[in-house]
């Protein structure tokens, strides 16, 4: 039986995720670092999981998502990979893999897909990676873009506040999403931009529009899992809702641990061999 509903479980591909924007029926997606998460999160039915460069924050405690390399996505997406059976695996390729130079990204590119079995990489930019894109997309490889506040150009941007509130900066996103979706991307994240852009720019394309912060006409929603579950709790911006509180939960079950130990409660006899 085991075996049957394994084999039954139908992958979520590119063109799956076309038919759901089509039908208006919305995609969800979440970030997946490891593979005891990753696979709790494929079996309760996300449609994508994204290995996100925000590893480099809620994995390894940088203040940006710019130091993690590409051999630790790589890693990151090879746990998640053995994990799913249903999701659609997208890794982002991070900050100086892709930029500036096509070769180096396809090759980035190639590389995650190679090592680490994942379905798609995600960059951030417009015109400006343009280059990059249609490089990675000449081997065959899906791309899903992303564009508004893009955490990679954090210091160019000097601010993680809401972007495209003015009308030039507006015009020049939806000009971007149009270039990408033109170039051959499958998909794309718009995050931290108001909510009547996101609906602008989820009208113009074909392709599927994820939002995080982006209101909710678009769509698909992303959040990061950490967030999501009230792992961490110092990150709180408007668009966020936290669906559970663990670290309470987790703080708690410590505490009681350590309490049973302490106090020579654990383990008891029907614990012992």
């Amino acid at each position: 039986m085991s075996l049957h509903s394994s084999a039954s479980v139908k992958r979520i591909t590119t063109h799956t995720l076309q038919e759901m924007k089509l039908r208006g029926e919305k995609i969800s997606m979440l970030t997946a670092y490891d593979f005891s998460m990753a696979k709790i999160v494929d079996e309760a039915g996300m449609d994508i999981l994204l290995v996100g460069d925000s590893a480099s924050n809620v994995m390894a405690g940088h203040e940006t998502t710019l130091p993690i390399t590409l051999d630790q996505m790589i890693y990151h997406a090879s746990a998640v990979v053995r994990a799913v059976k249903r999701a659609f695996v997208v890794v982002d390729i991070p900050f100086g893999n892709y930029q500036g130079n096509s070769s180096e990204a396809l090759r980035s590119a190639i590389r995650i897909m190679k090592e680490s079995g994942a379905h798609a990489v995600k960059v951030e930019g417009g015109a400006e990676i343009k280059e990059s894109v249609l490089r990675i997309l000449s081997a065959g490889v899906p791309v899903m873009g992303h564009l508004g506040l893009t955490p990679q150009s954090i210091y160019k941007f000097g601010t993680y506040t809401v972007r495209a509130r003015e009308e030039e900066e507006a015009e020049k996103l939806i000009e971007d999403a149009k270039l990408l979706e033109a170039c051959g991307c499958f998909a794309l994240v718009l995050e931290k931009i108001p909510a009547a852009l996101g609906k602008r720019v989820a009208e113009a394309l074909a392709i599927p529009v994820i939002g995080i912060g982006a209101g909710g006409d678009v769509d698909g929603q992303v959040l990061v899992m950490h967030d999501l579950l009230g792992i961490t709790q110092e990150f709180k911006p408007r668009f966020l809702r936290r669906y559970a509180d663990l670290q309470k939960t987790m703080t708690e079950a410590f505490q009681n641990y350590i309490a049973d130990v302490k106090s020579k409660d654990f383990p008891n006899s029907s614990e012992s061999y």
